[in-house]
């Protein structure tokens, strides 16, 4: 099979067996690689790039005869690291490798009853004046004075 852009060829299949496939992996975009070709070392590379407890996480998650079966959870697990940060799933991924916890729902669970970390201090604001700032007689009504009764 040929593909052309006008009368240029751009890429060329072989043909193929009944029910056969042919896909170069060149023709992945460069961010989607990994996942087209379930590549789990990129994977743990990505964990890792998040701190070395999320990477020996993830490989305690994908040391199975047959990782590609755990990729997913891994994928939560980055989930994770993009929801509630980085320095958070670290400490608990420790917590948890500590203690041969590795179950990726366990930690959704653990992070998500923790009570969230402290705001960091700020100093007050100082309120601005109002910009429109009037006094407050300007919106009281002044009240009609009695008429003394007339006697006719």
């Amino acid at each position: 099979m040929r593909f052309y852009d006008g009368p240029l060829v751009v890429k060329v299949h072989l043909r193929q067996p009944p029910g056969g496939r042919a896909t170069d992996v060149a023709d992945f975009p460069a961010h989607k690689t990994a996942y087209a070709l379930r590549d789990v070392t990129a994977l743990e590379r990505e964990a890792t790039r998040h701190g070395p407890a999320i990477g020996a996480y993830a490989h305690a998650l994908l040391a199975v005869p047959l990782p590609w079966t755990r990729m997913r959870r891994v994928y939560a697990l980055l989930g994770l690291v993009k929801r509630y940060g980085a320095a958070r799933v670290a400490e608990l991924c420790e917590r948890a490798l500590a203690v041969d916890l590795v179950d990726v729902t366990r930690l959704k669970r653990m992070l998500a009853l923790a009570a969230p970390p402290p705001p960091p201090a700020a100093a007050p604001a100082a309120l601005p004046l109002a910009r429109y700032l009037r006094p407050c007689t300007d919106y009281t009504l002044a009240r009609p004075t009695p008429e003394p009764p007339h006697d006719a």
